[in-house]
């Protein structure tokens, strides 16, 4: 997931630290920069990382890159400013990534300080007590961030420093506010050069490390690495609070075609790359205790084209036969492995992952059910492979429901509208069954807030009434006026409201 790292730039870094005078805390700051990219060199190297200085104002100096020495050059010419205002680098940091990723990509700020919160109204103790006052807008407070991202601090500061002790509380409350995880993380003992060192690489084995997980379909397996790193699911829900953790294996339960999965709704995407321990055997991986996850000590995270892969096998024989294969990640948790293509020569092994549950695919079924074609006596596809057994209708159909509108593909959509203006081309003939489906199509749009199919809606019939033949019935121009004019009305936005026929010295009589 891309990061950006917001470096105080402000007069106070430039203070010499106690331990060892030829060093200024902005000099530990970069030290400590450093492990992190060499880290992410080592073990991350599809990280795309960008660096913002801040002190009043704030400046990106490099963009998002995989570059990392291009960010070390930058931080040799950093200058000094004036002093720290940190509300407007989370600003600023913000507004790096809305930019370059839009508001759906999980992202992290990796805020380094002194620990000096400001002065005045400039201050982080001032925007903090201000916050309930604020009316939102421009005036709005930076967080909570409006897109996922992990909020990280990073003081550059001894842990007895009355300075910091004042501002830890500040610190936590900003990532509290933020509420989408990260850590506060502050040197143990005296600031010095091993401290910072130390302290960035807790947070890069922390935060930065590579999910290494084992790709497993009967006999054969491989070790991989998903990237970005997908998290274990915790999120609230209607009636109650879901948890799901991941699996050290990703199981694949069989395959499915293309076409009978469509584009199902999916919680994130990942990249799935073999790394170079292939010849390993799954458990002789090392994991770490806390967190589950399958580390390597010397090896390179990246397989040698010349080393045998199941993941290799596995995309070719996706992308040729056009085929999916469901994967269990979690109890009760699945996704779906893929062939992704972001150009017409270069594509990729991906893992969409979905939410938590059987039923994550309703025209699926409960995935649980789904079996292999040799467990039915006759093929579900047709001798000939001309049909399929999706979409899975419901086993009971309760005596209140009614056909509800599906707009799964841009096919269903269209036929609704098609439906629509052959109705309206035979009025005044048609004119209960047009007004029926016209009804029916709206309160879709209102239920799935597409307000826009009323004005498209609202024109196409306008266009209709224009091209009526010379032959049309009076009535059908004055019917289809109505509705359009019924349509772009406050009125249509009323669920309860339905579109009714204009009475007319031709239908006065019907």
């Amino acid at each position: 997931m891309p990061c950006v790292i917001l470096l105080d730039v402000s007069l106070s870094m430039s203070r010499p630290v106690l331990e060892c005078e030829s060093y200024q805390r902005r000099n530990l700051a970069i030290h400590g920069i450093n492990v992190l990219l060499d880290h992410l060199a080592a073990t991350n190297k599809l990280e795309f990382v960008s660096l913002v200085v801040f002190s009043s104002l704030w400046e990106r100096l490099v963009p998002f890159t995989r570059d990392y020495d291009s960010i070390k050059t930058a931080l040799n010419n950093v200058e000094d400013y004036d002093k720290t205002c940190i509300e407007p680098a989370l600003a600023g940091a913000a507004s790096v990534i809305v930019d370059e990723w839009g508001s759906a990509v999980p992202s992290q700020v990796i805020l380094i300080t002194d620990g000096n919160t400001g002065l005045g109204p400039s201050s982080l103790k001032h925007s903090l007590q201000t916050i309930g006052q604020r009316s939102g807008g421009e005036d709005r407070f930076s967080l909570p961030f409006t897109f996922p991202c992990k909020l990280h601090i990073v003081t550059i500061s001894g842990s007895q420093d009355p300075e910091l002790q004042t501002s830890l509380n500040m610190f936590q409350r900003l990532i509290d506010i933020n509420g989408q995880g990260g850590q506060l993380f502050v040197p143990e003992g005296s600031l010095s050069l091993k401290s910072v060192q130390q302290m960035f690489r807790e947070l890069s084995e922390k935060y930065f490390s590579p999910l290494l997980r084992v790709l497993r379909c009967g006999n054969l397996h491989c070790n991989v690495n998903v990237f970005p790193a997908p998290t274990d699911y915790d999120r609230p829900h209607d009636f109650q609070h879901v948890y799901k953790e991941l699996f050290r294996e990703i199981a694949i339960c069989g395959f499915l075609d293309i076409s009978d999965v469509a584009s199902p709704p999916f919680i994130s995407r990942h990249l799935v790359l073999p790394t170079s321990s292939t010849r390993e055997k799954p458990e002789e991986l090392k994991v770490d205790s806390e967190k589950g996850e399958a580390k390597e000590d010397d090896e390179d995270d990246t397989v040698d084209g010349r080393t045998p892969a199941f993941t290799v096998l596995l995309h070719g024989s996706l992308k040729v036969e056009g085929m999916v294969a469901l994967a269990q990640i979690g109890e009760g948790w699945y996704g779906m492995l893929y062939s992704w293509a972001d150009s017409k020569k270069k594509s990729n092994l991906m893992l969409a992952v979905f939410e938590p549950g059987v039923d994550s695919i309703p025209w699926l079924g409960e995935l649980n059910h789904l079996a292999p074609m040799s467990s039915f006596k006759q093929s579900p596809y047709g001798e000939e492979d001309n049909k399929t057994p999706f979409p899975v209708r419901p086993p009971d159909r309760r005596s209140y429901s009614q056909n509800c509108v599906v707009w799964i593909k841009q096919a269903g959509l269209q036929a609704d509208i098609q439906k629509i203006l052959r109705h309206a081309r035979k009025l005044p003939e048609k004119q209960l069954q047009f007004y029926k489906e016209l009804n029916r199509v709206r309160r879709a749009a209102l239920s799935f807030g597409f307000m826009e199919l009323l004005d498209a809606l609202s024109a196409m019939l306008d266009r209709e009434c224009t091209l009526l033949p010379g032959t049309a019935h009076p009535d059908a121009a004055l019917q289809l006026s109505h509705a359009s004019n019924a349509l772009r009305s406050e009125t249509a936005r009323d669920y309860a409201q339905n579109v009714v026929p204009l009475t007319t010295n031709f239908s006065s009589g019907d």
